[in-house]
């Protein structure tokens, strides 16, 4: 996620680490290389992008299904599976990734992609064991306890660590971590479906539906046109795409800035007059460039706001491994997935890291967010064009994030000119309020109370209750 004017993600994890630093001249320059390298909108496809590699998979699914992970919980009976799909065998690019089968009927439930963002984090670390998986990582980094709000209890989820570079997932070739980017991505991530889906060909003729959050924002409408346009080119459905729905989604530039600076400020945790500067100094708008005085504000607003937790504005901070008892929110959570990812046992169960990765399994990137190659200012065209195709298209928000936070998705949702269906109304969870709704024409969006930017780990009820609710293709009321 590479959101404008926070605090400095060049000296911090990408998307889960604590910060403290204040925002520097160095990360100011950082955003300034970054946005040269920006086009406004994603590349137009071409023919070679649609010729995929499609190996055997004989066997693989059966070698891929986990038996048991260390400090697994007893008695738990689930089928689930990892290990790698092959996207580039001439550069040796291989994705790892992770597939648990729905808890009740399987046979009978959809197939669901989820793909956390960045770029260069890992939906196995944040996705899958942070948030919606089966299992949650306790703090001694050593065992496991049931996640009773896994989202496998209603879909098949399939976890996917893209681009290479992220997590498990590698290549063989350096220019593919020198030069990674979003149409890279999303043909890889398309390429990897196919070969999935020959690897479980049970599943070819399922209903598959795209779910992530942050910069998924970029990655699943790139990945549901891939899909589109593929099925259109050869004729006949190839993947049976349903649906796509985004939490906290990175998608326009020009919104998630201005959006962003005006939740600080609607939040009480900027002043009038920082904010009247930003807004007075500050050109948003494509290929602008800010002046002296915007970035003299920005800096200023970075400093008043302080050391907060970003991704939710009310938890408390992860220092030195621990954090308060008091709040539901674990914002250390992922610092016990990686103690737990990189003992060897729980690799070998995994069927990860058989080619020795250089280093330790880390849950974001650093190198791949630094040489992100491209990057759209909008990804809102390509949206409207997989709204247009009359899939389902969900927007949710949690309402504690500043990173992404709600008005940024608010104000995106305005410049995409669709008309209201359903006024904002109030939806529940056993008698209290859940969120909000707002059924457009062709685009459903909907907020979740009291979440931030990881929706599943911060309201784990309410998260499943959205979930099911799209998967119905219902939006959320009385539940």
């Amino acid at each position: 996620m590479k959101a404008a004017f926070t605090i400095s993600i060049r000296l911090c994890l990408l998307i889960f680490a604590q910060c403290v630093s204040p925002q520097s001249d160095r990360f100011l320059n950082f955003l300034e290389v970054q946005r040269a390298k920006t086009t406004y909108v994603s590349q137009e496809l071409k023919s070679e992008d649609f010729h995929i590699h499609v190996a055997s998979h004989n066997g693989l699914k059966e070698a891929d299904k986990i038996s048991r992970l260390p400090g697994q919980p007893r008695n738990t009976k689930l089928n689930h599976y990892s290990g790698y799909v092959t996207t580039d065998p001439q550069n040796g690019r291989a994705l790892f990734y992770y597939f648990v089968e729905s808890a009740y009927e399987p046979s009978t439930k959809p197939l669901v992609l989820w793909l956390n963002g960045g770029p260069g984090c890992s939906s196995i670390g944040g996705g899958m064991m942070m948030e919606l998986g089966p299992f949650r990582v306790n703090k001694n980094g050593k065992t496991l306890s049931r996640n009773k709000h896994s989202w496998n209890k209603v879909a098949n989820m399939l976890f996917l660590e893209s681009p290479a570079g992220v997590g498990f997932s590698y290549s063989n070739t350096s220019s593919d971590y020198k030069y990674p980017g979003d149409t890279l991505t999303a043909k890889d991530s398309y390429a990897f479906l196919i070969n999935w889906l020959e690897r479980f060909p049970e599943y070819k003729t399922r209903d598959l539906y795209l779910t992530g959050e942050s910069y998924a924002g970029h990655y699943l409408p790139q990945l549901a046109e891939f899909i589109l346009e593929s099925n259109k080119n050869t004729n006949h459905t190839i993947i049976n795409l349903k649906g796509v729905a985004i939490g906290n989604a990175y998608i326009d530039k020009e919104t998630q800035r201005k959006g962003r600076h005006d939740y600080l400020w609607s939040r009480s945790m900027v002043s009038d007059e920082i904010h009247d500067g930003i807004v007075t100094n500050c050109n948003f708008t494509w290929n602008s460039k800010y002046s002296d005085e915007c970035n003299a504000y920005l800096k200023q607003e970075n400093d008043l706001v302080g050391n907060v937790y970003a991704y939710d504005i009310y938890a408390p901070l992860c220092i030195n491994g621990t954090s308060s008892e008091t709040y539901g929110f674990d914002p250390c959570g992922l610092d016990y997935v990686e103690s737990y990812l990189n003992i060897p046992e729980v690799q070998k169960a995994l069927h990860a890291n058989f080619t020795g990765i250089p280093g330790k399994w880390r849950d974001c990137n650093d190198e791949i967010f630094d040489n992100w190659n491209d990057e759209p200012f909008t990804v809102l065209p390509t949206i409207q064009k997989v709204m247009d195709s009359g899939i389902r298209f969900w927007l949710y928000s949690g309402d504690i994030d500043s990173r992404v936070a709600i008005t940024t998705t608010q104000y995106a949702i305005k410049k995409l000119n669709t008309a209201i269906k359903t006024p904002w109304y109030p939806w529940y969870l056993k008698e209290e309020v859940g969120g909000y709704v707002t059924e457009y024409e062709k685009l459903t969006f909907v907020t979740i109370r009291g979440a931030g930017h990881f929706v599943p780990s911060c309201q784990p009820a309410r998260a499943l209750a959205l979930f099911t609710s799209f998967l119905q293709g219902k939006p959320p009321r009385d539940m």
